[in-house]
C-alpha cells in the first residue's frame, strides 16, 4: 500500500508541527495539504517538528481536495463521528478493518489517508466522496480526537502490518516443518525402546506447532536429530 497523506485546511501551527514529526516516525517521505490556514514555516509549526523540519519544506500545497486525491486508487477520510459519512454506512470501518480492505487490493495501489480540520474535520459532503470511512473507536462522550493522534494511530497501524509480513518470512514454512517431522520419524523408528511410536510422533508434532518456531531453530532442530 503506497499512502498519501493529505491534511486538509489544518489552523494551528502546533497540530501541523506535530503531524510532520509523526509522519517522519512511521516513515513517511512527503506531507501534502489542502489550503492551509496556518504557516507550515511558523515559529511553532517548525518548533514542534523538531527533526522532522524537512517535511514541512517539502510538503506540496494543493488548492482543492479533488487536485489532492486525484492520482490516487482509492481514498481514506479519517473521522472521529462517524455519522457524518450520512445515510450510507456500508463504507464506514474501524482503521483495521478499513486497512485490511485495502491490504487486499495490492501493494501498488495508491491510498491517500485524509486527515480533516483540527477544529471541523471532514466536512459530510467530503466524506461521502471517500471510498472508505475509517472511524476510531474512542469515548462516546469526547469521540474527536487530535488530527496528530489520529494520524499516529493510523500510521502505526499501517507500520504493523509492514512488521508482521516482514517477521512472518523469518519463520519455517511447511516445508521446513515437514523436514523436520521427516528426520524425528526416521529418529523414532531406531528407537526399539518406544512402543507407541505415532502417539510419540504427534505430541512432538503439536509441540512444535504451538513454539511455531523460526527457520533457524528448524534447521538447530534437524542438525540435532539427524
Amino acid at each position: 500500500m503506497i499512502a498519501k497523506v493529505i491534511v486538509v485546511e489544518p489552523k494551528y501551527q502546533i497540530n501541523i508541527g506535530y503531524i510532520a514529526r509523526v509522519a517522519m516516525n512511521f516513515g513517511v517521505k512527503r506531507l501534502f495539504f489542502v489550503k492551509p490556514r496556518a504557516k507550515l514555516d511558523g515559529r511553532q509549526s517548525v518548533m514542534y517538528a523538531k527533526h522532522a523540519v524537512s517535511l514541512l519544506e517539502g510538503a506540496v500545497i494543493y488548492k482543492t481536495l479533488r487536485e489532492a486525491t486525484k492520482d490516487c486508487d482509492v481514498v481514506i477520510g479519517t473521522t472521529g463521528i462517524w455519522q457524518k459519512a450520512g445515510v450510507n454506512f456500508g463504507n464506514v470501518y474501524s482503521f483495521e478493518d478499513a486497512l485490511g480492505r485495502v491490504g487486499r487490493l495490492g501493494k501498488d495501489t495508491r491510498v491517500a489517508i485524509l486527515v480533516g480540520r483540527d477544529d471541523i474535520g471532514l466536512r459530510s459532503d467530503e466524506i461521502e466522496t471517500c471510498d472508505i470511512v475509517a472511524h476510531i473507536e474512542t469515548n462516546p462522550d469526547y469521540p474527536v480526537l487530535n488530527i496528530s493522534h489520529s494520524l499516529a494511530i493510523f500510521l502505526y497501524l499501517v507500520n504493523r502490518e509492514r512488521f508482521r509480513l516482514q517477521v512472518s518470512r523469518e519463520y519455517a514454512d511447511r516445508e521446513e516443518m515437514d523436514n523436520l517431522m521427516l528426520v524425528l520419524e526416521k529418529m523414532i523408528k531406531k528407537k526399539k525402546k518406544i512402543r507407541n511410536r505415532k502417539a510419540v510422533l504427534n505430541t512432538f508434532r503439536r509441540v512444535i506447532s504451538l513454539a511455531h518456531p523460526n527457520r533457524q531453530e528448524v534447521h538447530a532442530l534437524i542438525t540435532a536429530l539427524s
